[in-house]
């Protein structure tokens, strides 16, 4: 075997190490007429055989460049033709796609060409798209990153593979310098374009290229290999770190049509690094924009749900996104969530005329069952969330029903009478619940319970009591839990 073919040997245990393609697969080539891109529809073709792949060469002429262009675009086309791969190639406006909405050319060429790479995927049913980025493209990408300031994440750099509208971008040449990429098109006479403007010092990418990392090597003459090994430990790393965040996510959160909560212990009792990446996910799930959460976002959530920070508070997040967190509670609504939970604060009544019968209450997701006992013998209510009344001394029909402005109530085991209000705070009821919750009360408009909070002195069951009038509630009370 000859010894240029070291490198095709290493992009098929590469394809074979990330599953880059299956046998039988359509892959679309992005050829720019380069190099890299030359090289890799080569060695595309050599690995394709009978059957296993199938190749379609894809060329956009950004409209940059003028003749230099239109002699790429020929040139990818004769390529194409010579190794017998059908070749698609378009002609786009990008300078005037740049005026109409702009963007700078990098991003604007970038959004065009991928544009008409998915294009031609579709058109030809192909799962794939093959890039020719390298491992100098990954070294200057790492670097790029440090320097402008990025995550540990980050450092993973440019994907070998990932998914995007439903079809996998592939880097099979990732890991081949550019160096071993001349020598193989050299070697094997394939012909490619030099891009002038890669010598242009107008782009970022091309002064860290031309000028920052020349100069870097100075001190570390391997440098582009120690930020490619960089990218490669950050990326497992990050993928790992990626599936722990996953798995606090499935333990921790409870999804919503709304949003998502948490307790603040879950969050608290996960590592910092756990914590950071458990609310991105978060943030992600209720629809900010990745590019929105930064470091200053995700350690405002952070700040929020601290031992030491306010027990109730709200805070906009951006993109739409509003953080609750009540007492142990954190909430991340969508922004139309936010506003509805603003605005539900609708009154509701439910009369019940007589016992054995059961009142829904849909506001809050709680069921009030209410039944009749003939003595006063038996157990004692279990918990906040049961309690009985002597069924002689109570005024029917009753009345449940959520707070009214100046609503108080006797509490049983102190003097006078307490606001209602006041006995939420004291029991840390999240605000959100506090317009849900229900009251009973009697005929005469007096509160005589709050389920899972206290009852009124109002009718106790004593010795002399005949006929005991039990009620229980069946579903989240007092804030724990999610109302339906």
């Amino acid at each position: 075997m000859e010894a240029m073919d070291k490198w095709l040997i290493e992009v098929a245990a590469a394809a074979r190490e990330e599953r880059l393609w299956s046998d039988g697969d359509t892959i679309v080539v992005a050829v720019s007429g380069g190099p890299d891109s030359a090289a890799l529809l080569h060695m595309l073709h050599r690995l394709s055989g009978p059957g296993r792949l199938r190749l379609v060469a894809a060329h956009v002429d950004h409209g940059f460049r003028g003749e230099e262009s239109a002699r790429e675009a020929e040139g990818v086309r004769q390529l194409a033709a010579a190794l017998g791969v059908p070749c698609e190639t378009v002609s786009i406006d990008v300078p005037s796609y740049i005026k109409e909405t702009g963007l700078n050319p990098h991003v604007a060429a970038r959004e065009k060409r991928y544009a008409f790479l998915h294009e031609v995927a579709e058109r030809n049913g192909a799962r794939r798209i093959a890039l020719g980025h390298h491992a100098d493209d990954q070294a200057e990408t790492v670097l790029m990153r440090i320097l402008r300031g990025t995550s540990p994440g980050g450092l993973a750099g440019i994907p070998m593979r990932r998914t995007e509208k439903n079809v996998e971008l592939i880097r099979p040449l990732l890991r081949i310098y550019k160096a071993d990429i001349l020598s193989y098109c050299k070697h094997w006479a394939i012909p490619y374009s030099v891009d002038s403007s890669n010598l242009k010092r107008d782009y970022y990418r091309n002064r860290v290229r031309l000028d920052v990392l020349p100069a870097l090597k100075e001190y570390n003459p391997e440098l582009p290999a120690a930020l490619v090994r960089l990218s490669e430990l950050a990326a497992r790393e990050d993928d790992w770190m990626d599936r722990e965040a996953r798995r606090a996510f499935d333990a921790c959160v409870r999804p919503g049509r709304d949003g998502c909560q948490m307790t603040r212990k879950a969050l608290l009792d996960l590592h910092v690094a756990l914590q950071r990446r458990l609310i991105k996910l978060i943030l992600d799930y209720v629809g900010m924009e990745t590019e929105s959460t930064s470091f200053i976002t995700v350690e405002t959530v952070r700040a929020a749900a601290a031992d030491g920070a306010a027990s109730s508070s709200r805070l906009d997040l951006g993109g739409g996104v509003r953080l609750v967190r009540e007492y142990e509670e954190l909430r991340f609504l969508r922004a139309h969530a936010a506003r509805t939970a603003e605005l539900d604060t609708v009154a509701y009544e439910y009369t019940v005329a007589g016992t054995g019968t059961a009142v829904r209450i849909k506001e809050a997701g709680i069921t009030l069952a209410f039944a009749e006992e003939l003595t006063a013998a038996g157990r004692t209510p279990r918990g906040r969330d049961e309690t009985a009344f002597d069924a002689d001394r109570i005024s029917f029909p009753l009345t449940v029903r959520n707070r009214r402005p100046g609503d108080r109530m006797r509490v049983m085991g102190l003097n006078g009478t307490k606001k209602v209000q006041d006995m939420f705070v004291d029991e840390r009821v999240p605000r959100s619940l506090r317009e849900k919750l229900p009251l009973l009360v009697d005929a005469e408009g007096t509160v005589i319970w709050i389920p899972g909070i206290r009852r009124s002195t109002a009718a106790p069951v004593t010795a002399a009591t005949s006929r005991v009038l039990r009620v229980r509630a069946e579903g989240p009370v007092n804030g724990r839990g999610q109302p339906e």
